[in-house]
């Protein structure tokens, strides 16, 4: 675990600012980081996700589950409403002019209502997650519902 400098905010309660000694930037399983690896390099061209979590006690970003054939609409399912998550996505995407490509999300869902110290548990350790697995296309939602084929097609239509 590596702390930044501790950082301020103001409490949902408006109570006035909040100290925390440091922003808390887990690292990232062993185990998960070769998963990560050979997901990359995946053949299959079906919609496949890999949701991660931080693990408090291992002090710790973690596999949670895995699946394979799902759609974002399912993936959305598959969300808790209320604590964030990480998501690696890959996703059959045909572009307007007719090619296909099967691009590496990575999708932070960081629901509105989930603890602050959950949020930024999950926000300093999202860079590391992003680096250790060498994405580029880095997307965040802030209520599962925003996870549609729509609102992704939307995303990857910037990138050509």
């Amino acid at each position: 675990m590596v702390s930044a400098p501790g950082f301020c905010y103001l409490s949902p309660e408006g109570q006035g600012l909040k100290m925390f000694p440091g922003v808390m930037t887990m690292d990232v399983d062993p185990e998960l980081t070769e998963k990560l690896r050979k997901f990359r390099f995946r053949k299959e061209t079906d919609n496949a996700a890999i949701i991660m979590k931080v693990d408090k006690d291992r002090q710790m970003v973690v596999l949670e589950e895995e699946f394979q054939n799902i759609s974002p609409d399912e993936l959305k399912m598959e969300l808790p409403e209320r604590q964030p998550r990480f998501v690696v996505y890959s996703y059959k995407y045909v572009h307007t002019d007719g090619r296909v490509s099967y691009p590496l999300c990575f999708i932070f869902s960081s629901p509105v209502g989930c603890k602050p110290e959950q949020q930024m548990m999950y926000a300093g350790s999202k860079n590391r997650l992003v680096q250790t697995a060498e994405l580029t296309k880095v997307f965040e939602i802030r209520t599962t519902d925003d996870l549609t084929e729509a609102w992704l097609q939307e995303k990857l239509s910037f990138f050509r």
